[in-house]
This record gives C-alpha cells, sequence and structure tokens, in this order.
C-alpha cells in the first residue's frame, strides 16, 4: 500500500517523537484545522491521553471574536494550566505534518513560557 505524502510525514515526525519516548516524559501532539487548534498530552507507553485542551470546548468558545493566533496562546494556556495540575512538566513536542511556524510556533513558545520543558 503505498502512503501518501502527508502521512509519510506525519509517521517520520512521530516515529522520531517515539524512539526517545520515556517514562518521565509525555508526547503532546497537535493538532491545527483552518479555524481551530487542539492538542493532547499522550503517554505512548500505557496508549492513553492524559491532557486534552481545544479551542472547540466551550469556556474558549464563549470569548470575544479573537484572531487565531490569540485562539492558539488561550488553548496553550488552558493546556499548561491542566499539565500543571497533574504535575507534568517535561513533554515532547510532536508536530505532526505541520512546520514549526505561525500558530504552531506561538503554541509552542506560550507552553514554554507557562512552565513546560521540551
Amino acid at each position: 500500500m503505498k502512503l501518501n505524502t502527508s502521512i509519510r510525514k506525519r509517521f517520520r515526525v512521530s516515529n522520531k517523537v517515539k524512539k526517545f519516548a520515556s517514562k518521565d516524559r509525555y508526547r503532546l501532539s497537535i493538532f491545527r484545522s483552518s479555524k481551530n487548534i487542539s492538542a493532547q498530552i499522550i503517554d505512548d507507553i500505557k496508549k492513553v491521553t492524559l491532557l486534552s485542551a481545544s479551542s472547540i470546548e466551550k469556556d474558549v468558545r464563549v470569548r470575544d471574536k479573537v484572531n487565531k493566533t490569540e485562539l492558539s496562546k488561550i488553548v496553550a494556556m488552558k493546556l499548561a494550566k491542566k499539565a500543571q495540575e497533574k504535575k507534568i512538566t517535561k513533554i515532547y513536542f510532536d508536530r505532526g505534518t505541520y512546520r514549526y511556524h505561525g500558530r504552531v510556533k506561538v503554541f509552542a513558545e506560550t507552553l514554554r513560557e507557562n512552565g513546560m520543558e521540551f
């Protein structure tokens, strides 16, 4: 079966991240659509999603109209706050098929500002 380029790219990035997965670090997977952004922290050893945050959630959508970059910052702050409550500070950033640019970069920088290490 032949895989298209986006699927190959996603597997390539994810497999590089999973090689370095350890018990003290989890994987942060990000999904970006044309209007929304979501992220989840995954334990690859147990194959369980620990935390998630999305721009579709009620308390994020209720806010006044904001641009997509500001929405990324809000979701990143929400995820960092949830992670601090569960005492998660070290993660691996799995950007998927997206370049480290624009909303993805803003998301990652906001996480770093809020105490996440990757």
